[in-house]
């Protein structure tokens, strides 16, 4: 606490530099972070819901992650295909 006080006090919070605009609360790269946090936390609760609630064993809950994983990647590569298939074109 004291030294908080001294670091107030003191102005030692001039000499520190800002942080840079790439760590900046609202640059892509922190929204990004943020949209990956709040992807997790959804995983978390969907592995709660399906083991706690509808009583699937924790490895199946895996199981279907792993799926649902496998699956989007392979849409999102059909996809990147597909597009890239029209913009050669």
């Amino acid at each position: 606490k004291a030294a908080f006080i001294n670091f107030i006090s003191d102005e030692e919070w001039k000499s520190i530099e800002p942080v840079s605009s790439w760590f900046g609360p609202s640059s892509f790269l922190m929204s990004s972070m943020s949209a990956l946090f709040k992807l997790s936390m959804w995983i978390r609760h969907g592995h709660g819901y399906l083991t706690e609630n509808l009583g699937i064993p924790v490895w199946g809950s895996y199981a279907l992650f792993g799926l649902a994983t496998l699956f989007l990647g392979m849409v999102l590569g059909l996809v990147s295909e597909v597009l890239g298939a029209d913009l050669t074109l």
